[in-house]
């Protein structure tokens, strides 16, 4: 089987966070710096790793690909506090993704008891936080996104639109677990210029936190690494000061 490049993404110390976001839009943090960051222990994140077994086929996938499962729900964040919202479309303008924008896309909500465990909460504030560190706002709407992209079709494709913006302030995207697959390569570019990075997200709770005003990303498609198949697993979570995205749709 040939070997597949893969570059280990070049983390900060958490320190340097608010730094690197607003310098150069994006930054990468290690799993350890995640926990610190969100005030709990490595294994309260650890816990949310189950739910990702318990995902539903995405059936929007516009080239007939099975090979991607999800839940998503959406919060409001107003002074320090997470409120869930009920349940809703997920939405992207046609200018954001070209291939599934312009529909409205309805996927099964993230379980209750997933939302309900502390770490699930912490992160998010903790990650709110950080936006409204870059751009003061009275209120975040926060769209949750749990994907597992696998290999039954042979191929995963983690981001099938391509590079890309989500159309909202920024967005996180953390690996959940990533197993007996090559490939899944992060790339970062700057939206108006020629600068970009690539990577390859290996560790359970790595972090790559995203100014979407400001970059551009992708990851490539995943293979397996034997007959069996595997699979790679994301926390993706947008944050949007201007209301979710499709509203007045």
């Amino acid at each position: 089987m040939p070997a597949v490049a893969s570059f280990s993404p070049p983390v900060l110390a958490l320190t340097q966070l608010d730094t690197a976001l607003r310098e150069r839009g994006y930054v990468l943090l290690a799993p350890a710096d995640v926990a610190t960051f969100a005030g709990v222990r490595l294994q309260a994140l650890d816990a949310l790793t189950p739910s990702w077994s318990a995902l539903c086929l995405d059936h929007y996938l516009k080239d007939g690909g099975r090979y991607r499962k999800r839940r998503h729900s959406c919060f409001i964040v107003e002074n320090g506090v997470l409120q869930p919202v009920p349940h809703r479309m997920h939405y992207q303008p046609l200018e954001y993704n070209a291939l599934h924008g312009g529909m409205e896309r309805w996927f099964e909500p993230v379980a209750p008891e997933t939302a309900a465990q502390p770490a699930w909460r912490a992160l998010i504030l903790a990650l709110t936080a950080a936006c409204q560190r870059q751009k003061p706002a009275a209120r975040w709407y926060v769209e949750a996104h749990q994907f597992r992209i696998d290999t039954s079709d042979g191929v995963g494709r983690p981001t099938p639109e391509g590079a890309h913006r989500d159309g909202v302030d920024f967005v996180a995207v953390l690996l959940v677990a990533r197993h007996a697959v090559k490939g899944g390569e992060s790339r970062v570019f700057e939206a108006q210029g020629p600068n970009g990075q690539r990577f390859t997200l290996t560790e359970p709770w790595s972090l790559l936190l995203m100014d979407d005003t400001r970059v551009i990303h992708e990851s490539t498609p995943i293979q397996p690494l034997d007959a069996e198949g595997g699979y790679r697993d994301t926390l993706v979570l947008t944050f949007r000061a201007a209301g979710f995205l499709g509203e007045n749709a």
